[in-house]
């Protein structure tokens, strides 16, 4: 059993009753940011501000839209959608060192930073916007991503079915103050984040661009069509009449890669599988379990991992554990996004509504598997996958026949390797920036130990 001493001054001042927030490890972090120098984030700031509520479109052209779920790896992260520059007040641009806080939703506490390259871009309503003058911006986001400033967002929250932060709360956020040495110090390895991640990025983008061009796709304009005509004969034997599925951009895809020597999925696999549903509540230390969630970039991504207690997980099946080399594809909601297990998550377990794909061992020699991984996710997903998703659901999803019918392209080894090896960069020079904010991290933890 685990209980606090609260004084009646403390429960007057807070004006809050619920027992979390009086959890022993909150008091002590009160107690030790109050043993140093340190501001309310109040006292540190020129504006602070909720975003707007604004629905994001998919435009070519318009305003950067950051919405909750860009900010779940501290620089800003995914698809990035934009809307209209009509509908952005001034006063909403953002600007380099400006912090985002998602202030509602699953990954509510989530910290991200404005980088130069986002200047002018706008912020969605489930997310508040910090903008520091009294401290160095660079700080302020690390220590929020730290434990001690992550503990006090969590004490914060409001709410018990959907958790949530509001500006008042987030005023109360104590920063510590330390030397202007040091906070430019901490700038500095923010910026070799940065550094990293552009780095990451182009990789990822070349990989893309040569694969596009290897199969012949490079300049080729997809639009879609407002009218045209489809033989009775073809909706029967696709068991379809939504007009969609027929456009006639996904035969002009088909008739391109044609071209090459292709292969079903399901004959150079020795296992296709769907994943187990969790065997336990959510815990902090047990066994990792992949979701669609983690799938990035074609690897696994930590940033939302959850984990299932060891005891529960012992009695299942082996085709519920992962190999390296496994390749996992999302089923539901993020259809097609793909990912590659590495040595790293050998052992992990994933979830129901994710695919495993399991390649011959024989097959490895004329398919790369990262090469295959990064054709689901960019070409399979677009003009395959969301093509045959099925329509009576109310979220987007797939399934094992699909996933086994699909087809991939035999490019010479050679061309596939050197794909591979540019997704491998950038999954690397993604590790590096990761690791940089942990040393960072890590860097402003220490100091307030001591």
């Amino acid at each position: 059993m685990q209980y606090s001493i609260v004084q009646k001054s403390q429960l007057e001042g807070a004006l809050r009753l619920d027992a979390e927030y009086y959890q022993p490890e909150y008091l002590e972090l009160n107690s030790k940011l109050k043993s140093q120098k340190s501001k309310s984030i109040s006292e540190l700031v020129s504006d602070i501000r909720y975003g707007l509520y604004v629905e994001p479109e998919y435009l070519e052209k318009g305003v950067n839209f950051i919405r909750a779920l860009n900010l779940l790896n501290f620089w800003i992260d995914g698809e990035i959608l934009k809307i209209d520059e009509r509908k952005v007040p001034p006063a909403y641009r953002l600007k380099a060192g400006d912090v985002l806080i998602v202030r509602s939703g699953a990954n509510t506490g989530c910290v991200g930073l404005v980088y130069p390259r986002f200047e002018g871009a706008t912020f969605g309503s489930y997310t508040i916007r910090l903008r520091f003058n009294k401290i160095n911006p660079f700080f302020a986001a690390i220590f929020l991503n730290t434990k001690y400033g992550l503990l006090q967002t969590q004490r914060l929250q409001t709410g018990m079915a959907q958790p949530n932060l509001n500006i008042p709360n987030i005023k109360e956020i104590k920063i510590p103050l330390f030397s202007e040495r040091i906070q430019n110090e901490i700038e500095k390895i923010c910026l070799e984040i940065e550094k990293e991640r552009e780095k990451s990025e182009n990789f990822y983008s070349q990989a893309e661009n040569l694969l596009l061009e290897e199969l012949g796709l490079k300049d080729f304009k997809i639009e879609d069509e407002l009218s045209y005509i489809v033989n009775l004969s073809k909706i029967k034997s696709a068991h379809r009449a939504d007009a969609e599925y027929f456009q006639p951009k996904y035969d002009k895809i088909e008739k391109i890669l044609s071209k090459f020597k292709q292969q079903r999925l399901e004959d150079v696999s020795s296992l296709i599988s769907y994943g187990t549903v969790p065997t336990s509540p959510y815990v902090e230390d047990g066994v990792p379990y992949v979701k669609g969630e983690n799938l990035r970039n074609c690897f696994i991504d930590y940033s939302k991992l959850v984990y299932l207690d060891r005891e529960s997980t012992r009695k299942l099946p082996k085709k519920f554990y992962l190999k390296e080399g496994d390749i996992i594809i999302s089923q539901m909601g993020t259809v097609g996004q793909a990912g590659l297990v590495t040595k790293d998550e050998d052992g992990w377990l994933f979830a129901s509504f994710t695919i495993r794909v399991r390649l011959k061992d024989e097959v490895k020699s004329i398919l790369d598997p990262l090469f295959v991984t990064l054709y689901i996710q960019n070409i399979s997903r677009p003009y395959y996958l969301l093509r045959r998703i099925a329509q009576a659901s109310v979220r987007q999803n797939t399934d094992l026949p699909t996933i086994k019918d699909l087809r991939i392209p035999i490019l010479p080894k050679p061309t596939q390797q050197k794909i591979a090896n540019l997704v491998q960069k950038s999954h690397e020079a993604r590790k590096k920036a990761k690791q940089l904010l942990e040393e960072a991290k890590r860097k402003v933890e220490e100091l307030i130990k001591k």
